[in-house]
């Protein structure tokens, strides 16, 4: 998908997502205003419900945000139809989480072909594409394997494969080292410095951990809902 390199890619202002609990209301994300630019590697930082993961789930397409508004590559999530909704989180963004979130059932190219073969494109070209990708990411002989004959690095790259097979403009990833050890994290962080680099795909990585930190454009640090630069001092 190509995009404007002067055009912001995520322009959030005053982004907020309350969740109603009982009586009472939970805060996940207060007032956020963010702009990222197209081929930006951002690390997005902060404890366990600092907000990371919410931020993620509404430029995702995946939640609907209580006030504010949000814009990401051209599409307003405020006032998209449903069709166009889908349309988005098919084409536009690429999602890795930490649980791989592979099916069990399907093999390594059954999974990366999936979401291809969901918005429409054809079988040929799909597992062309597909093949390549696993190639690139040193999975070609593992493409027949199902994922619990898989290492957790080996399910890491397939999930990878799969966010990329519709060439998103965007890639998320929700901790995506937080079920590896730390070489096969590492791993997982040089592909998507890759993908940054070398492919020029916009990313932003939401992590506890410290690996993606050298190789950052810049890091947006979020407490208790809020950006809060201080929470990203050494």
């Amino acid at each position: 998908m190509s995009l404007s390199t002067t055009t912001p890619i995520v322009d959030a202002r005053d982004l907020t997502r309350i969740y109603p609990l009982g009586d009472s209301e939970v805060v996940g994300l207060n007032r956020v205003s963010l702009t990222i630019a197209p081929g930006e590697l951002v690390v997005l930082k902060g404890n366990s419900g600092s907000g990371k993961s919410t931020l993620l789930s509404l430029l995702a397409g995946l939640d609907e945000p209580s006030a504010g508004t949000l814009t990401v590559a051209g599409y307003d999530l405020l006032n998209v139809s449903e069709s166009e909704k889908n349309s988005y989180r098919r084409e536009v963004v690429g999602m890795i989480f930490q649980a791989f979130n592979l099916l069990p059932t399907m093999t390594v190219m059954e999974n990366v072909c999936l979401p291809a073969l969901l918005a429409g494109k054809a079988c040929a070209p799909t597992a062309d594409r597909a093949r390549e990708l696993l190639d690139w990411l040193d999975m070609d002989t593992r493409r027949d394997h199902r994922p619990a004959q898989l290492s957790g690095g080996e399910m890491q790259r397939t999930a990878i494969a799969r966010a990329l097979i519709n060439d998103p403009a965007l890639i998320l990833a929700d901790e995506p080292t937080g079920n590896l050890d730390s070489r096969n994290g590492g791993r997982v962080i040089e592909l998507l410095q890759e993908l940054n680099r070398r492919w020029r795909r916009t990313v932003i990585i939401a992590t506890h951990s410290n690996l993606a930190d050298p190789c950052a454009t810049h890091q947006v640090c979020l407490k208790d809902g809020a950006i809060n630069d201080s929470t990203c001092a050494p």
